[in-house]
């Protein structure tokens, strides 16, 4: 066997190990980029490697292969990986910069019990390793200006919305400042702005954003509520450019990117549902439906008089007179 192969061995035993009901076929071509008669033969080895390895099939006639806990124990043998440990640590370097206090101490504690199962010397080399990924990508800074929130209160919420539990919250932000809130949080939006996706308890239901910075306090209340189990948060979030969301904003936005920018404009997401298309002279239309017209605004003027705005109207006269053309770079 090939040391590749036996990598992707190893590495489909981890997921076998790793997932409740074990993996599918399906998931072993998406994980592998294979087809469907090299992942069975992938299975088949795994079937052969591990003769505890079982198999099993649900409603829609799925496949499934599972390793139970004493191979799993053989997975967990090998520790961490530099590479992976390399990762972990940028995450959690991450999560500190935003003021994730509760997912630094999950996965911190996570860092630590992985390297707690690795022999002395390799623990060693691993940490050597993850710092050297961290120095190569410029890690700990994230450059730029960012809104300053305080670490305790992303703490508070963090663990409201795991619970999930009532947050009651003071805000800034409202007609009455000093009314006491009680919310059922329900996401986060990280933008440029940042925003807890609420609705208020007892209320009609309907989500509303409170900016992070203007929450003078957050109290976790000891009462839990039940989840809407219609809402997607990345649904919810897609409707906006950026974090802010307005009725009277939505609708169909359409951008023409000069033929100058066209290549640069092709390798950004400006939104999840985007559609774009070439168009004869080299330049690029980039359509999208969403609101928020002024995040909009202060992208596109970045771009300088390399973008266009033909749809709608209102953000075509809100950017039409600060576009310019001196501009050194491209975003």
């Amino acid at each position: 066997m090939s040391f590749q192969k036996a990598a992707d061995l190893l590495r489909l035993a981890e997921l076998a190990s790793a997932r409740y009901q074990g993996v599918s076929l399906s998931e072993i071509e998406e994980e592998f980029g294979v087809d469907r008669r090299t992942a069975q033969r992938m299975t088949r080895a795994l079937e052969e490697t591990f003769p505890r390895c079982t198999t099993s099939t649900d409603e829609s006639r799925r496949k499934f292969w599972k390793l139970r806990a004493d191979n799993a124990r053989l997975m967990l043998a090998q520790g961490i990986r530099d590479s992976e440990l390399g990762a972990l640590e940028i995450v959690i370097r991450r999560a500190a910069h935003e003021g994730l206090a509760t997912e630094v101490r999950a996965l911190s504690g996570l860092r630590d019990r992985l390297l707690a199962t690795m022999p002395g010397p390799l623990a060693r080399r691993a940490e050597a390793e993850a710092e050297a990924a961290l120095e190569a990508h410029g890690y700990a800074s994230r450059p730029g200006p960012q809104v300053r929130v305080e670490p305790e209160l992303m703490g508070t919420i963090g663990a409201a919305l795991k619970g999930p539990h009532v947050l009651t919250i003071v805000y800034a932000g409202g007609r009455d400042p000093e009314r006491a809130r009680r919310l059922e949080p329900h996401g986060l939006l990280l933008g440029t702005r940042r925003y807890l996706v609420a609705r208020e308890a007892g209320g009609d239901g309907r989500m509303q954003h409170y900016r992070l910075d203007r929450i003078t306090s957050a109290r976790l209340e000891a009462d839990s509520f039940a989840r809407d189990p219609g809402f997607d948060l990345s649904a919810h979030a897609a409707r906006a450019f950026g974090s802010y969301y307005s009725d009277t904003e939505y609708g169909e936005v359409v951008w023409r990117f000069a033929p100058a920018a066209a290549a640069a404009a092709r390798e950004f997401l400006f939104h999840p549902h985007q559609e774009m298309s070439a168009e004869p002279d080299g330049s690029l239309i980039v359509r999208f439906t969403a609101s928020g017209h002024l995040e909009m605004a202060w992208h596109l003027y970045t771009w300088g008089d390399a973008v266009e705005v033909l749809a709608p109207q209102p953000l075509r006269a809100m950017v039409e007179r600060h576009r310019r053309g001196d501009f050194p770079a491209l975003p």
